[in-house]
């Protein structure tokens, strides 16, 4: 009986050798370099928008957090208009937004000034970053869809270390208004042209996921349409709200530690530089990770790869009470690295499995607000924690225990899409 099954298989479709999804790939490889980098690359801006506008730290800071809460609102209409327009038209927006806000900052004379065009503009450019290439690349893989999101999402290493680098040089050589004014124009350039080549879907070249050409009676417009749960559908199980929990524990755990893992180090004893160097540890393993957790996650389970990374983060963030030496602090960098970077296209495969990809991009939308929520509590929660305390330590712990309960109930998402369809 398989044996029949698999040669009625093989006629009915066939594998191309190129399939189009790795161009969608790509595309997204090389934009999230771009757009990447402008949102982990706020910290080389930071002294110098403190000095020029005469602001406090905490003012300095705002503007980012500003920022992150923005962008959590502007991914729900972002994966709106994927669903409905298609990603060549959200991500030209996105490069758009983007440019407009980093050159509009490169002119700026006062900080309502920056909440318009850094905190607004540019979160319209970059709120998104996660939702369009993960909700696309949902549509275009199956089997393999973790090692795509996983090397697609490469520009959250990859962008930070060449734009970062970049920005520094031309704010030393010359001022960090025409570096943003630049940026601004790389992230035009680069963003829209490329945008062109994407389409929503495998049907737009007469193909299914993973490469496959369907065929029936010599044609191949027969194939299926891409189900899933809609938005209200997904509202209404209890999928939605642990993935929403989930969201929320591990984007506030990723921006305290990006944000205090350099006080901490230097506190610590080491020096700035050190200090720094952590950052670029944590970003060197988290290109592997995506790419690694990426291919586990299609052979393991996806739900199995996400338990795995929020353990392993729970324990290296527990780790840092007792680090104290250097090597110390490089093994919690490569840990922390690894599993960080591959929880991302992990849980944007779970999700997809979970409510299927007919409304995935609103769907992340609005998961998205609480990614935003968490990264914008997560440096303020830890930052509070530190100032009534005088130590991280119990921050630390916070965010042991929420990544150790993120793992936990990880075991309760369940096929949502799945189960309605039998229902139904």
């Amino acid at each position: 009986m398989d044996c029949g099954g698999s040669h009625h298989e093989s006629d009915m479709v066939k594998r191309t050798p190129f399939s189009h999804g790795w161009v969608i790939v790509i595309v997204f490889l090389v934009s999230g370099i771009a757009l990447y980098g402008v949102r982990f690359s706020y910290g080389v801006f930071f002294k110098s928008l403190e000095i020029e506008f005469g602001l406090s730290r905490a003012a300095t800071s705002s503007i980012f957090s500003v920022n992150l809460l923005l962008s959590g609102v502007s991914a729900f209409f972002m994966g709106w208009a994927l669903d409905r327009y298609g990603p060549k038209v959200t991500l030209s927006l996105m490069g758009l937004f983007t440019g407009l806000g980093l050159i509009t900052t490169g002119f700026t004379n006062s900080l309502w000034q920056l909440y318009i065009t850094y905190s607004l503009l540019l979160a319209l450019g970059i709120g998104a970053i996660f939702v369009v290439p993960m909700s696309t690349i949902s549509r275009w893989f199956d089997k393999k869809r973790g090692l795509a999101a996983g090397i697609a999402s490469l520009g959250i290493g990859l962008g930070p270390l060449i734009m970062a680098p970049f920005a520094t040089y031309i704010i030393i050589n010359y001022t960090w208004r025409i570096a943003s004014i630049i940026i601004g124009l790389v992230a035009f350039f680069v963003v829209l042209p490329i945008s062109r080549l994407l389409k929503k879907s495998p049907a737009e070249v007469g193909a299914l996921s993973d490469g496959v050409t369907a065929f029936s009676n010599g044609t191949q417009n027969d194939h299926p349409p891409q189900t899933g749960l809609t938005l209200r559908e997904a509202l209404r199980t209890r999928s939605f709200y642990i993935i929403l929990l989930i969201y929320l524990f591990f984007s506030s755990n990723i921006f305290f530690i990006t944000t205090h893992l350099v006080p901490h180090v230097t506190d610590t004893g080491f020096s700035a530089m050190e200090a720094a160097t952590m950052l670029s540890v944590v970003g060197v393993a988290a290109i592997v990770g995506r790419v690694l957790m990426g291919i586990v996650s299609d052979r393991i389970g996806r739900r199995f790869a996400v338990i795995v990374c929020a353990l392993v983060q729970g324990v290296a963030v527990l780790w840092l009470i007792w680090a104290h030496d250097f090597w110390m602090l490089q093994l919690f960098a490569i840990s922390f690295g690894l599993a960080y970077s591959g929880m991302s296209p992990s849980l944007a495969a779970l999700i997809s499995d979970t409510f299927g990809v007919g409304r995935i991009g609103t769907i992340l939308g609005v998961l998205e607000v609480g990614f935003g929520l968490g990264a914008a509590a997560g440096p303020a929660i830890g930052g509070y924690i530190f100032d009534i305390s005088g130590s991280y330590s119990a921050a630390f712990l916070l965010w042991t225990v929420a990544m150790l309960t993120a793992a936990v109930i990880s075991f309760f998402v369940r096929q949502e899409h799945q189960i309605v369809s039998k229902l139904l």
